[in-house]
């Protein structure tokens, strides 16, 4: 079967996925995950549980020491497993996108924004300047860019992080993706420009249709902007669910931990809290005892 003709109308679909380093142990072990359309599915966990190996995995990005088998490996509709690195450039910006956590890495700090937005563009049939200029414009204003018109021609260096992070989900979205791989990308951010991010997620997921994979650890982001979540422990996905009832509702013990390990404003001020260490030796004892 053709590649492209292959799959379903999911925007990301994995079954089964192992994956691990060299000769290692698996950091990831029978992982099942779907992100539909007009979705935001959140991916969550301690560092180090297998949350970004996942994400890169979804995109071929992965180091060559990385060993993959998965039973199914979806993106956009087009089977990926065993896929050649040829075949991942073809998918990754047309068919997928991805946000990483800090901007600055993912810009060339010596050309111009709206430069980086048009070469992308390029590649991806806008053959005229300006017709990428056009594009570049509006794709800015999409992620609601201030004073789009002016910041076009600014350096990275010259835009805030916040701003920065628009200008990468500007880039990501470059040839109307249906997946967008967003892996911890509103963490180097302050309070109110997270928010002003999130927003821009959720009307993407509203206006354009697309489905997001959103990587977290902070349980009250991913509370507020996702719709499904699915929590990772040591490489597994123990608890899946809606966002509300998982959070407000969590049956499994390691979901009860990361919430129990969340300061809260009524604790007194001399009430310790809980480690994700102390948080972590319960669930392991709990897990012993069931």
């Amino acid at each position: 079967m053709n590649r492209a003709q292959a799959g379903g109308n999911d925007a990301l679909a994995i079954e089964g996925m192992d994956l691990h380093y060299g000769s290692g142990n698996n950091v990831v072990s029978d992982v099942s995950l779907t992100v539909g359309s007009s979705e935001i599915v959140g991916l969550i966990g301690e560092s180090g549980s297998g949350k970004s190996s996942i994400a890169h995995a979804a995109l071929g990005l992965l180091p060559d020491s990385a060993v993959v088998s998965a039973e199914r490996l979806e993106v956009a509709g087009r089977d990926m497993i065993g896929a050649k690195e040829t075949e991942w450039a073809e998918v990754r910006g047309r068919n997928a996108g991805m946000v990483f956590q800090e901007p600055m890495t993912a810009l060339n700090p010596c050309v111009r924004i709206g430069d980086q937005i048009a070469e992308a563009l390029y590649i991806h049939g806008h053959p005229t300047k300006q017709e990428a200029d056009a594009r570049a414009l509006e794709l800015l204003e999409a992620v609601r860019m201030p004073d789009a018109k002016r910041r076009i021609g600014a350096f990275p260096h010259e835009l805030s992080g916040g701003q920065r992070q628009r200008v990468v989900i500007a880039m990501a979205m470059v040839a109307g993706p249906r997946l967008l791989v967003a892996d911890e990308a509103t963490t180097a951010l302050d309070v109110t420009v997270q928010a002003q991010i999130l927003k821009i997620f959720r009307d993407l997921r509203d206006e354009t249709g697309i489905g997001i994979l959103f990587i977290s650890h902070d349980l009250g982001i991913v509370s507020e902007v996702c719709d499904r979540v699915a929590v990772m422990y040591q490489g597994r996905i123990v608890e899946r669910g809606r966002a509300a009832a998982v959070l407000d509702a969590p049956e499994h013990p390691y979901t009860r931990a990361l919430l129990e390990s969340l300061p809260r404003r009524a604790l007194s001020p001399r009430s310790p809290l809980a480690t994700i260490d102390a948080v972590r030796r319960q669930t392991i004892q709990e897990l012993e005892d069931a």
